[in-house]
Parts: C-alpha cells; structure tokens; sequence
C-alpha cells in the first residue's frame, strides 16, 4: 500500500497556508505548524481596515513594483498572478472589485470571511494544523524541534516549507527568529530591514542646526493628520528621480503612509549611504508654479500670513503648519521663497522607523541560496517562502500577491521532489 507523502509547513500565513493547499490538492499530507494560537494573525491585522488583495496593475508594471528582485519574482507571478488569485478567492465564495485606485479589494472588505473559508477548505481537504509551535531547530538534515506548551516536540517530515514572514510586527508572529537556525546551516540570509514603513525627520533650527523631529507645537495639533494632496521627488542613485502622487501623515517623529511607503527602499538605501535623504513635496499639485507666485506676491494687507494663504491659496491647517516648520516666521516676508517651497518643500529624513513598527521587511533568505523551485541548496527537501525571501514590495496588493504565489511554487516543487506531480484541480469547494 503506497504511504501518503508528508510535509511539515513552518508558518500559517498566506505563504504557508497556499503552500499547504497546493500539497494537499497533489495527494501530498501537509502539516502546518505555528508559534501563535491561530492561522493568519498577521494577516487578518493587515486587512482590518480593508484586505487590499492585489492589483488590476497590467503585469509589466505589476512586475517592476518588486525592483531589483523582479527577474526572481516573475515566475511565481506567471503562475498565479492577480487574475489567478482572485479567481481563487472566487472559489472561496469571496467577491472582489477594483477599487478606484486599481486595487483589489473583497466586495465586503474583510479579511476574516475569506480566512474563515480557506481554513476550512483546508482542513476538508486533510490539512493538519498544530497551533503553539515554535520551530526552535534542526534534529538531523530535516527533522525540525518544536517547542510547545506540553515540551519540545520532535518533527520527522519528508520535506520541509518554510515560510516564517519577515521580521516585522513579531507580536503576530514576524519575528525573524528563524534567521539563525538558518545561518547556522550555511543558508545566506540578507539581514531583515524595515520596508512599508515611516522615516524620522530632521529640522531646521534656531542657528541652523539640524533639530532631530517636529516643533512640539506641530507635533502637539497635528501629529496623526494626513496630507494630501502631494507629490514627493527624491533624487535616486542613478541621478533619476522618482515622483509620485499620493498622500502621507504626520506622525510625532516624522512621517509614514502610502506614498511614503512606495518610495521606502529608496529612502532606507540613500540613508544607508550618507546618513540622511532630502525629498521635496509639492503640496500645491494641482497649480502651476507662477500661478502659486502671484498669489503669493499678492498684497496681503493686514491679514496675517496664514490667512493670506488661505484667501489666495485656499490653503490652510497641516500644510501651512508645515511650511511654517521648514522656513521659519521671516519667511512671509520672502514670497518667492514661499512660493517655491509650496512647489518643492524640503524635508530631511534622518532614520527608517524600527523593523518591529514595519508593515514588511526587506531582506531574507539569499536567492543565491535557493534553486529555481526555492529549495535551499545547502538542506535539500526544505523549501522557503514568502516574505522571508530576500525581496520586497510596496503595498497595494503587490505583497500579499507574491507572498501567495510564491506559496504556490513552493508547495508545487515540494510535490515534485517527493515524486509527486501537482494537481491543476481546483481543491473542492467547502
């Protein structure tokens, strides 16, 4: 009688879960084990405002928001891109649109549906979970030791999923952990640096010293406000400059959000480099420049400086606080100076936000260390996944999406080296 094969999946996140599911659709037993108490807790966090799914981006600009990991990235994605993985949450029973934006998002905008009904296809499917468990090493080549609330556990699989998140929010789980039970292997692991997240700034200040964070008076009023409309430029490594439009809040040290954000691997790296990276923000988009002149130089009587603005601008709150900020009280006096940083205003960003406040990490297992199908070279049978790959994106879907499919590819060359051919069936409906 031919004996199931059987695969032990290290992490019940997206990665580890679709990795579990392609398995098991192949006849392959997968068992997934995890240090929190239940499935996808990073996960259900991430979609509590809104599971942003993916994107309806068309593929060649979906591919380039992974940057220099594209050529990596670009397989899983032909494999189970955007249309795949929202043809795969129909088959949950979950509804998707593309939001104005163009991102993907379930018609209710939850997360906890779509979990729920995954979870309990896989466990129809044989999926075993076992909750509590931490991987805390290696007995063996594969065998993993698991560390549970009745004592350590011993692991025998017959290959092995890896997909433990990065090194952010480790009070879900992303700890990072894993990076030395890894090294201690002979695995290369790119250190895990703080990706999606907010940047410190540096002001100007009194004698033209460098003040680390905001006036108390801006952080006080208008810490946790959004600005919006912008565009951010920064100078890249290159003399290129990227330029985007969106918006970002303020926060008590600095800045953070979705424009923000998309331009974080740049503005970590420039920091990396010299210690420091100056952006320009154009808070008037929508208004040329010589129009933002005249109104400036506009007599403004004896109206204060910020009620000039607003009568001629319509500009008013956060972003009038911020030009404040940046020039200083001589600088209603200056209105080509005005003028200007209302078109280009110049901020200093000093330092990333901690790994732990991130919404992602960079950094990870090396692909110089991974074969095509993501098999360690240095453990054969193990398999990685997910964000503890060396590769990082920008949110608006493009993370969740690799992080399914590379899932996906995972588990399907786990079949493979076990001898068993995936299945394109879809897993039956709960």
């Amino acid at each position: 009688m031919r004996v199931q094969p059987r695969v032990a999946v290290v992490g019940a996140g997206p990665a580890g879960l679709m990795a579990a599911e392609t398995l098991a659709r192949a006849g392959v037993r997968a068992d997934v084990y995890d240090r929190m108490p239940s499935a996808g807790r990073k996960f259900l966090l991430a979609g509590k405002g809104g599971l942003n799914l993916t994107h309806s981006e068309p593929p060649p600009a979906f591919l380039s928001r992974y940057g220099q990991r594209r050529a990596a990235v670009a397989p899983w994605l032909e494999a189970f891109g955007a249309e795949a993985l929202r043809a795969w949450a129909g088959q949950l029973g979950i509804e998707t649109f593309v939001g104005s934006s163009g991102r993907v998002f379930p018609r209710d905008m939850k997360a906890a549906p779509l979990l729920r009904a995954w979870l309990h296809r896989l466990r129809e499917a044989g999926v075993r979970f076992y909750m509590r468990h931490r991987w805390v090493g290696w007995s063996g080549e594969r065998d993993l030791v698991m560390d549970t609330p009745t004592g350590s556990v011993l692991v025998q699989p017959q290959a092995v999923v890896l997909a433990l998140g990065g090194g952010s929010w480790s009070r879900l789980g992303s700890d990072g952990a894993w990076v030395p039970l890894l090294t201690g292997r002979g695995v290369a692991v790119q250190p895990l640096l703080p990706a999606n997240c907010g940047f410190d700034v540096a002001r100007p200040g009194p004698q033209g010293e460098t003040v680390p964070g905001w006036s108390e008076h801006l952080r006080r009023r208008f810490a946790g406000l959004p600005v919006k409309p912008v565009v951010l430029s920064v100078m890249v490594p290159g003399g290129e400059r990227f330029v985007r439009r969106g918006e970002f809040v303020l926060t008590d040290t600095g800045i953070e959000g979705s424009l923000i954000y998309a331009a974080s691997s740049l503005l970590r790296e420039a920091i990396a480099a010299q210690g420091w990276v100056d952006i320009h923000l154009d808070l008037m988009p929508d208004w040329p420049a010589e129009r933002v002149l005249a109104e400036v130089a506009h007599p403004r009587g004896s109206r204060s400086w910020s009620s000039h603005l607003q009568s001629r601008l319509g500009l008013k709150g956060l972003k009038v606080a911020l030009l404040h900020e940046v020039l200083g009280p001589s600088a209603k006096d200056e209105p080509v100076a005005v003028a200007a940083a209302l078109k280009a205003l110049p901020l200093r960003l000093v330092s990333p936000r901690p790994l732990d406040e991130a919404i992602s990490s960079a950094g990870g297992v090396r692909f110089e260390s991974l074969d095509e199908h993501l098999m360690l070279r240095a453990l054969p049978g193990v398999f990685c996944a997910g964000e503890m790959l060396d590769w990082e994106a920008p949110t608006g879907g493009y993370l969740l999406t690799a992080c399914f499919a590379s899932g996906r590819w995972a588990g399907e060359a786990a079949a493979r080296w076990l001898g068993v051919p995936p299945s394109d069936a879809p897993p039956p409906m709960p």
